[in-house]
């Protein structure tokens, strides 16, 4: 983006949601739990597929089924604003003990500080390591791209958003072109549907036609095989650099 007037300022994630919704910052990239957990005004704008996570419950292997039993007890978090929201719906008499670490959350059940905790899982490896299981789900998250609802540059962000999905869209796809009898024509669009359609023009030999597609990258290999058993011929797959889709 360097043809644009743009300044780029790298701050920690947890920041990114105030800055852009109560700040100068017009645009933004984080998660969707801080968004969440900072209780301020944006504009999601496009969700990016990245960092795909759940923030969850998590005790003790062992110690608890679900979260109702934690409902009053200690829980250490990095998240206190959602996790108090969370267990006040549980809470039936005393209010659940929150307590707010900046890391390591995971380590405060084995230590003494917690009877359970509220963190990402991503993959579960850390939590599993430290001994503990997931017993509820309180939200599943990924990186989001937000805006501040009182920009004065909405021309800028709408150019910038397409410019990101473009490019996302870029590197999910791939094209590819082939040659195909006619007679197998709807054969060979049923394995490549594209998009929204695949694009088909005649030969001059009346016979055949040239089909090009949109595939999803990890699926190429497996279209390029299914393409040639089912007659196409001249299969080329080429990769994309940016892209207009119209998102």
């Amino acid at each position: 983006c360097t043809d644009v007037p743009v300044s780029l300022v790298f701050l920690p994630a947890a920041d990114i949601a105030a800055y852009v919704g109560e700040g100068n910052v017009d645009l933004g990239i984080t998660g969707e739990d801080i968004v969440t957990e900072s209780e301020v005004d944006v504009v999601e704008l496009m969700k990016l597929g990245l960092g795909k996570c759940r923030l969850s419950v998590q005790a003790p292997k062992g110690t608890y089924t679900n979260a109702d039993g934690l409902a009053g007890k200690r829980i250490v978090t990095s998240f206190p604003i959602l996790t108090k929201k969370y267990f006040s719906a549980l809470e039936n008499g005393s209010p659940t003990k929150i307590k707010c670490i900046s890391g390591s959350v995971e380590a405060s059940c084995g230590l003494g500080l917690a009877d359970g905790i509220v963190d990402l899982v991503e993959t579960g490896t850390t939590m599993r390591a430290a001994g503990l299981e997931e017993v509820s789900v309180i939200m599943q998250t990924q990186t989001v791209l937000i805006a501040n609802p009182h920009t004065e540059h909405g021309e800028l962000i709408e150019t910038l958003r397409k410019r990101i999905a473009g490019y996302l869209t870029a590197n999910r796809y791939m094209m590819v072109t082939y040659n195909a009898p006619r007679a197998k024509l709807d054969v060979v669009k049923a394995i490549t549907p594209g998009k929204k359609s695949p694009s088909v023009q005649p030969l001059e030999t009346p016979d055949w036609v040239a089909v090009s597609a949109l595939v999803e990258k990890r699926r190429a290999a497996k279209v390029m095989d299914d393409l040639e058993a089912a007659g196409a011929t001249d299969i080329l797959l080429t990769a994309i650099q940016a892209s207009r889709m119209g998102d």
